[in-house]
């Protein structure tokens, strides 16, 4: 089961890459972003308040305050720079690519944030994934000229926003179901980018096909998929298994890329893919130490 639900994660949270190069290339990220939450969390909002199930009783208005915060935090603040990043031309690729060192700073935070140590194997398997990321990274970077320097900041920055909120969920005393915090979340970001549309005039939807078929696509595969199984599977995982599992992020969008946009994929991308699938079989085949997760 955790095999499955972790190839379904890959698969869907790369998804989301593809999906904003797809909405992208007919608008702008906010626009893109306020109709993916917007309908959404009007759907989910309404779930909740018909719902009698017993995951809203017992929450207190701190517990959802965090979990706003860690909606700020993993989906306004790592989705809008992934946005950006690929709206001011980084490859879905790269983009992918430089989310894929956040296994390592994850890694390195584990022990003395949440004392889920990391073994010396497990730091090998990390270690083997970043190169594999530097590979696919320096080819798709070669492929891709013309973009400013300082455009590969953005992701980066996202990547942490996403760092925080996991470890700011790890440490919540009180878990919500997914049911909760998806509502949270999604409601939190429908407001935070429908507020930034129509700051800056782009409420109003493109009416191209594509631009639609980009949200159902981000939708279904990168909300309910990607997002809700991040959170499930860091909670069979924990933080070092889920991160790891990011180094398959980008060797797998570059596929999606090549694929569906024609972006190149070498035999220098194919070696980052086997490299980063080694990096996996090294941390999930190593055993950790016992952890003593902070409550």
């Amino acid at each position: 089961m955790n095999l499955l639900l972790s190839v379904a994660f890959v698969l869907c949270w790369s998804s989301g890459f593809v999906g904003a190069k797809l909405g992208t290339e007919s608008s702008t990220a906010v626009t893109i972003l306020m109709w993916r939450f917007l309908p959404l969390a009007v759907i989910l909002v309404a779930v909740a308040v018909g719902s009698r199930r017993a995951s809203w009783r017992g929450l207190t208005a701190r517990d959802v305050a965090r979990q706003t915060v860690i909606g700020l935090l993993s989906q306004s603040g790592y989705l809008l720079t992934v946005y950006y990043a690929i709206q001011f031309g980084v490859s879905s690729g790269t983009t992918a690519l430089i989310d894929g060192t956040q296994p390592l700073v994850a890694g390195a935070l584990a022990g003395p944030l949440l004392r889920q140590y990391v073994s010396a194997r497990q730091w090998l398997g990390l270690c083997l994934g970043l190169g594999g990321v530097a590979l696919v990274t320096t080819a798709d970077a070669a492929a891709n000229t013309g973009v400013a320097w300082w455009t590969y900041l953005v992701p980066f920055a996202g990547m942490l926003s996403l760092v925080a909120a996991t470890f700011l969920d790890q440490r919540s005393p009180k878990h919500a179901t997914p049911l909760v915090s998806m509502t949270v979340h999604c409601t939190t970001s429908a407001l935070v980018f429908t507020g930034a549309a129509l700051a800056t005039g782009g409420a109003v939807p493109p009416s191209t096909g594509s631009f639609w078929m980009a949200i159902v696509w981000l939708v279904a595969l990168s909300t309910f998929g990607g997002y809700g199984l991040y959170w499930l599977v860091l909670q069979r995982s924990g933080v070092t298994g889920v991160n790891t599992l990011m180094f398959l992020m980008a060797p797998v969008t570059a596929i999606w890329g090549a694929a569906m946009f024609g972006e190149p994929f070498t035999p220098q991308t194919a070696v980052g893919l086997a490299v980063a699938l080694a990096a996996v079989a090294v941390v999930h085949g190593a055993r950790p130490p016992a952890l003593q997760a902070c409550r």
